[in-house]
């Protein structure tokens, strides 16, 4: 299926399918997959431990694909930020050409890769900090609806109204996240006013995801309800999967008086990977979104976006061409 949105011909990619940043998940070997199967596959930054390993990971993707590929710059809030600035650098010294920006105050970052020339994904939870990175000179707006993997934001507002709600009052492209897993959920987007579906957790399940097979059946396994909202007395709302250790910060956040501090050991980022990568779906949160309800393999990259890309076609040409007979 052909098919031109303005995000292929931003972007320069096949299909309107992009796979959004993930911590410890966003390596060479997933973005290289992503887009040589004719998607926008990214790198993300963090997951590298310095600027310098990024610099590598870089070199190593292009190695594997000749396609575009971004690279994602999360800017969160920290005790002890990362140094944002010299990964920044390091992103523009390699010649990248699109990025995907998200979190707290991207001013100052979107502003020079756009002094670089480069092609500027932000991602938004809300209609106002759309229209506020759309002022800044993002290129494209990634809109989170609340069925997200990760952080949703504090407004609570899915998908269904969030996208129409964004392309009202938006005059860049925008990207649908949050929710999707298919070509029923691509067509969705379309017909919302997306030019294009960010997915995460569905790259999570495939063939090439750097990730232990037992999370890949974990989130087969699972369905829409899995998941419980973190943070939420901290404004710092994250959604993840149900496992013993969301359950017992769950519990724990029954208190009204909890601090944060008393939670730190069982939420670390650390913990979290080494569950990725040994395969103990205890060992640690994980991030995953209410869209493992339309998990149901663990296909290749490849067949993943060939068949959503398959079933929107059919979805368009035939059954809904059949409610509304000419």
């Amino acid at each position: 299926m052909k098919i031109q949105t303005r995000i292929t011909e931003l972007l320069g990619i096949r299909y309107p399918i992009i796979q959004g940043g993930m911590m410890w998940v966003g390596t060479a070997e997933m973005a290289s997959a992503v887009s040589n199967a004719g998607g926008l596959g990214t790198l993300t930054a963090l997951t590298q431990p310095t600027p310098e390993a990024l610099v590598k990971e870089i070199a190593r993707c292009r190695e594997m694909t000749d396609q575009p590929f971004a690279v994602n710059l999360t800017l969160l809030p920290a005790v002890n930020p990362p140094p944002y600035a010299e990964y920044r650098q390091a992103i523009i010294e390699s010649g990248i050409k699109i990025v995907e920006t998200a979190g707290n105050k991207p001013h100052e970052h979107i502003e020079a890769f756009k002094q670089h020339g480069i092609i500027v994904i932000h991602k938004c939870t809300s209609v106002r900090h759309a229209l506020s990175a759309q002022r800044i000179g993002a290129d494209i707006i990634s809109i989170d609806g609340f069925e997200c993997a990760g952080h949703p934001g504090e407004d609570d507002i899915p998908g269904l109204i969030l996208i129409p709600a964004a392309a009202d009052q938006l005059t860049v492209p925008i990207v649908a996240s949050g929710g999707f897993a298919d070509g029923r959920g691509l067509v969705a987007a379309l017909a919302l006013g997306a030019e294009g579906i960010n997915m995460g957790t569905r790259f999570c399940a495939t063939q090439e995801a750097p990730i232990h097979s037992n999370i890949k059946q974990f989130y087969v396994d699972n369905d829409e309800r899995a998941t419980h909202l973190l943070y939420r007395q901290f404004r710092n709302t994250a959604r993840v999967a149900k496992n013993a250790v969301s359950d017992l910060v769950v519990k724990m956040s029954e208190d009204p008086n909890l601090q944060f501090e008393q939670i730190r050991p069982y939420v670390s980022g650390l913990k979290g990977k080494l569950a990725l990568e040994n395969g103990d779906v205890d060992a640690g949160v994980l991030t995953a979104g209410q869209v493992m309800g339309l998990i149901h393999d663990i296909p290749t990259c490849q067949a993943l976006i060939e068949n959503i890309m398959q079933e929107a076609e059919q979805i368009v040409q035939q059954r809904l061409a059949q409610f509304f007979p000419r």
